[in-house]
C-alpha cells in the first residue's frame, strides 16, 4: 500500500477515536448510557481495533466451514441457574439439571448474596459432580463509580470473600458482563479496567482459575481491544468468554445480514461457526486459547415477530446452534441462559414477567412458583443433544452453509448425523441417502423420540441419524441448489408424504404412509370429478371447483386454464401455480396468517404447457368477503352484515398490519381474495385465498411493499374509508406515522392503472372486437 494511503488512514483513526474520547467524557452520566456509546473502548483501544481489522485480521479463508476431526469435550454443554425464594425450586433445579444431563452449571453471584437464596442454591450445587461456573456481578451503580476508591475497595473485599468461600470449590470464577453494553452493565473504559485487575490479584493471586472478560455478541473489536490490552497488563484469563448470539440474525446457520446488508450478507460468509473460529483465533492469538460461550438464548417475542410456534422454534435453534458450536472446534464449553424464565428458559416460570435488568447481563433470580413451571421442548432437545453428542470426534461436514445442513460425529460405538433445513423447507432423505443406508439406520428426532415410520424427510427441525461403526454410509452426490420442498414442520396434525408416480410428482398431507396412498388416488388430476357449472367457484385463467375430498368432506381443487406466451417465457424457471400456491400455504400457516389448509398438489414432469398441475385444500367456512363489505361501505352503507363500517376497518386493518409484521407481502391482495368469518362477538376471522403471488421476508415487509398491498384492499373503497382504514393501521404500525402525500400518490397511481387497463387493456380491446363483429 501507498505510503500516503497509509498515513491518511492513520489520519482518519485518530480523527474517529478523537470525536470518541469527547463523547465519552463530554456527556452526563445518563447521556453516555445510551446504546450508541460503546462501553470499554477508549481512542487506544479503538485504533488497535481498527488497525487488526484493517491487517486482515478478520479474513478466515473457508472460515464458515467447519473444520474436520476433532473431539467435543465430554464436558461441552451448561445451562445458567439462579435461586428462589422457596427452597423447594433448589431441589427441583437439581432433579432436572440431572435429567438434562449437562456438566456444568453458571450462577451469577452478587453483593449480598452470601447470605441469602443464591449461596444457598450454591452450596447444593458444589455438592454434586456438576462444575460450576461462578459468575461475579456488580450492582450498576457499583459499576459506573469503579473510578472511585471506595467502589473499588468494596469490590476487593466482595472478591476476597468470594474467593475464601468459594474459590477452591468451583471449577471456575468468571468477571465482567456484557461489557460492551453500558447501558446495561454500566462500565467505563477505566472502571473495567480497574475492576478486572482488582479480580485478578485476588482470584489469580489464590491459583484460581478465572474467565472472563465477557463481551456480548460477535463484536471482534472489542474482543481484539480488551485482549490486547490485558495480554500488555499481564492479566489474561484462563477462559476466554463470549456471549455468542446469533438470535438477531433468526436462523443459527444464516449468514449474518447485520455487518454490511444483505445483499454482502452471502459473500462475506459471516455465519455462526465463523464467528465462533474468528473469535477463537482471536483469543488464541493474544495468548488465551480456551474459548467460552457463557450464555445465549433465542427469547420467545422476538422468535413471535414472524413466526407461530415459538417454543417449538426456541428448541430447533437450540439444537442447530448447539450441534454448530460442537462442530466448529472453537468453543470448550458453550451454555444456554437462563434455564426457568419466562422469555427464554427452558422451563417456563409461568410468571409472564421479565425483570427491568436483562437477564444476560444479570440472571438474579426465579420469579415464579414451583406449581406453575413447565419444562418447554427446548429442555428436551437440549437432553438429546447431551444424550449424542459429547465426547464424539466430529469428522466433518456432509452439506453445510447452503440451506441443508448434514454434520457427522463419531461416538464409541456409533457413527451419528444430524441433518436440518434452513426454516420452512424439507429435503428427501432418499435425496441424499441410498435405500439400503435408510433402512439400517436408527432415527430420533430433536427432543430423542423415535418414529412409528421412518421419516420421509429432513426439515428444520434436527434430524439424528445412526449407523454402527462399521457400516459404511455415502451420500448421493446432490449438489446445491438442493431440491427442497416447503413445508410447514410443526403441523399439529398429519404428515408430510412426498409424490413420484407415473409421471407425476408432488406433495399430500396425510397421517401415515397408507393414508397418503388413499388421499392421492382419491385426488390425483386423473381422478378427480369434472368441474361443473355448480361445483365451479372461479373460472377465469384458472379454473377453481368443489371435489369430494377424505372422509366425505368437500373440498377445492385449483388448476390453471391457460397461460399467456409471455407468462409462458416468465415463468419459465419458476415452481408451476399449483406448487407456489403449495409454497405460499405452507410460509402463511408457519407465520400464523390464516389460509386454506393445503391437501396436496400435483404438477406433471417436464410440462412445457405449464397447465399440468393441481392444487387441493380445505373448503374454508365464511360468511362473506372482503369484496363485499367493502364495496357495500362504498355504496354508503354504515353497516354491513351487523358490523360497523369503523369497526370492520379497524379489524382488518389489524389483520393486514399482523399479515405485514410477520413478513408477508401478498401481492394480490383484491378483496375477493380475503375470507371473512362473523364470530358471535361480532369480531372478524379473515383468511386468505388464492395466495401463489404471495412473497415472503424473514423479517417485517418493508413499507413500499406494504402499501403496494394496502392500494389493491382499497380500490373498491371511496376515500373517505381509505383514509380510516390506511391511517389506523400506520398509527398501530409506528404512532408518529402519519398517510402522507408521498403514501397517497401509490393510491392514486394504482385507480389510474386499473382505471386504464379496463379502458384500454386486452380485455377492453376484446370485448370492442367482439362488439364491432357483432355489427358486422
Amino acid at each position: 500500500m501507498p505510503r500516503r494511503y497509509w498515513t491518511d488512514f492513520l489520519r482518519l483513526q485518530q480523527i474517529l477515536a478523537t470525536k470518541l474520547d469527547k463523547k465519552m467524557t463530554g456527556q452526563s452520566p445518563a447521556k453516555s448510557d445510551k446504546k450508541t456509546i460503546p462501553a470499554v473502548m477508549d481512542s487506544k483501544l479503538l485504533l488497535n481495533a481498527l488497525s487488526h481489522v484493517f491487517k486482515g485480521g478478520l479474513r478466515f479463508r473457508k472460515g464458515h466451514i467447519p473444520p474436520h476431526s476433532h473431539k467435543v469435550a465430554v464436558d461441552f454443554s451448561g445451562v445458567g441457574v439462579a435461586a428462589s425464594t422457596d427452597p423447594a425450586v433448589d431441589d427441583f433445579l437439581l432433579e432436572k439439571l440431572k435429567e438434562l444431563g449437562v456438566r456444568n452449571v453458571r450462577i451469577d453471584f452478587s453483593y449480598g448474596d452470601e447470605n441469602g437464596d443464591t449461596a444457598r442454591l450454591l452450596e447444593k450445587l458444589l455438592a454434586t459432580d456438576l462444575k460450576v461456573l461462578l459468575h461475579l456481578v456488580q450492582p450498576f451503580d457499583e459499576a459506573r463509580s469503579m473510578r472511585q476508591e471506595a467502589a473499588q475497595q468494596k469490590w476487593r473485599e466482595f472478591v476476597e470473600n468470594i474467593c475464601d468461600l468459594y474459590g477452591h470449590r468451583v471449577h471456575t470464577i468468571e468477571v465482567g458482563s456484557t461489557i460492551n453494553r453500558r447501558r446495561w452493565a454500566g462500565y467505563d473504559t477505566k472502571g473495567f479496567f480497574t475492576t478486572w485487575k482488582i479480580a485478578y490479584e485476588e482470584i489469580k493471586g489464590n491459583n484460581i482459575k478465572m474467565a472472563g472478560p465477557n463481551i456480548s455478541d460477535f463484536e471482534p473489536f472489542y474482543t481484539f481491544a480488551v485482549l490486547e490490552r490485558l495480554r500488555k497488563s499481564g492479566m489474561l484469563p484462563d477462559f476466554h468468554t463470549n456471549n455468542l448470539f446469533c438470535e438477531r440474525v433468526t436462523e443459527p446457520e444464516r449468514f449474518d445480514h447485520r455487518i454490511l446488508g444483505f445483499q454482502w450478507a452471502t459473500r462475506l460468509k459471516v455465519n455462526l461457526v465463523k464467528k465462533a473460529r474468528l473469535l477463537h483465533r482471536i483469543g488464541a492469538r493474544k495468548g488465551v486459547d480456551a474459548m467460552v460461550s457463557p450464555a445465549a438464548f433465542w427469547t420467545l417475542p422476538r422468535i413471535q415477530r414472524l413466526l407461530e410456534n415459538s417454543e417449538e422454534k426456541m428448541a430447533d435453534y437450540l439444537s442447530r446452534y448447539m450441534v454448530l458450536l460442537a462442530a466448529s472446534g472453537a468453543m470448550r464449553r458453550t451454555f444456554w441462559g437462563p434455564m426457568v424464565c419466562w422469555r427464554e428458559g427452558l422451563i417456563d416460570d409461568g410468571s409472564g414477567r421479565y425483570p427491568e435488568l436483562e437477564r444476560i447481563t444479570h440472571y438474579q433470580s426465579i420469579i415464579g412458583k414451583l406449581p406453575d413451571f413447565r419444562v418447554r421442548p427446548a429442555f428436551y432437545a437440549m437432553k438429546q443433544f447431551n444424550a449424542m453428542l459429547p465426547g464424539s470426534v466430529y469428522e466433518g461436514p456432509l452439506k453445510t452453509a447452503e440451506n441443508l445442513e448434514v454434520h457427522v460425529f463419531r461416538a464409541e460405538h456409533k457413527r451419528i448425523h444430524v441433518a436440518w433445513t434452513i426454516n420452512g423447507k424439507a429435503c428427501e432423505l432418499e435425496a441424499l441417502y441410498q435405500a439400503s443406508d435408510l433402512a439400517k439406520a436408527e432415527f430420533q428426532n430433536r427432543d430423542g423420540e423415535t418414529f412409528d415410520e421412518a421419516p420421509r424427510f429432513i426439515s428444520e427441525s434436527p434430524l439424528y441419524m445412526s449407523w454402527p461403526l462399521a457400516d459404511k454410509i455415502d451420500i448421493k452426490p446432490l449438489r446445491a441448489p438442493y431440491p427442497l420442498e416447503s413445508i410447514y414442520a410443526h403441523r399439529s396434525n398429519g404428515r408430510y408424504h412426498p409424490y413420484h408416480q407415473n409421471g407425476w410428482r408432488g406433495m399430500l398431507i396425510a397421517d401415515n404412509a397408507a393414508e397418503a396412498e388413499k388421499l392421492a388416488e382419491l385426488l390425483h388430476p386423473d381422478n378427480l370429478p369434472t368441474a361443473t357449472e355448480e361445483t365451479t367457484l372461479r373460472k377465469a385463467r384458472n379454473i377453481i371447483w368443489t371435489v369430494p375430498g377424505p372422509d366425505g368432506h368437500t373440498v377445492v381443487a385449483k388448476k390453471p386454464l391457460k397461460m399467456h406466451a409471455h407468462k409462458r417465457i416468465l415463468d419459465r424457471f419458476k415452481p408451476s401455480k399449483a406448487h407456489r400456491s403449495w409454497i405460499a400455504a405452507a410460509e402463511l400457516s408457519r407465520r400464523g396468517i390464516p389460509t386454506a389448509q393445503p391437501l396436496a398438489y400435483f404438477e406433471k414432469d417436464n410440462d412445457k404447457s405449464m397447465l399440468q398441475n393441481l392444487f387441493v385444500c380445505e373448503k374454508v367456512d365464511h360468511d362473506f368477503s372482503a369484496r363485499e363489505m367493502l364495496i357495500a361501505f362504498r355504496d354508503g352503507a354504515n353497516q354491513f352484515e351487523g358490523i360497523e363500517a369503523h369497526d370492520a376497518y379497524r379489524q382488518l386493518a389489524t389483520f393486514l398490519l399482523r399479515m405485514h409484521e410477520h413478513g408477508v407481502f401478498f401481492r394480490d391482495l383484491a378483496g375477493g381474495n380475503i375470507l371473512i368469518k362473523k364470530q358471535p362477538d361480532h369480531t372478524l376471522a379473515f383468511t386468505l385465498i388464492d395466495i401463489n403471488r404471495a412473497r415472503f421476508y424473514n423479517r417485517s415487509t418493508p413499507l413500499k411493499q406494504r402499501i403496494s398491498d394496502l392500494t389493491r384492499i382499497c380500490h373498491k373503497l371511496h376515500w373517505a374509508g381509505r383514509e380510516y382504514l390506511v391511517e389506523h393501521y400506520l398509527h398501530s404500525m409506528l404512532k408518529s406515522q402519519t398517510f402522507s402525500w408521498r403514501l397517497r400518490l401509490p393510491f392514486y397511481l394504482y385507480d389510474f392503472k386499473v382505471n386504464f387497463k379496463r379502458r384500454y387493456g386486452r380485455k377492453a380491446i376484446k370485448r370492442l372486437w367482439r362488439k364491432l363483429s357483432k355489427k358486422d
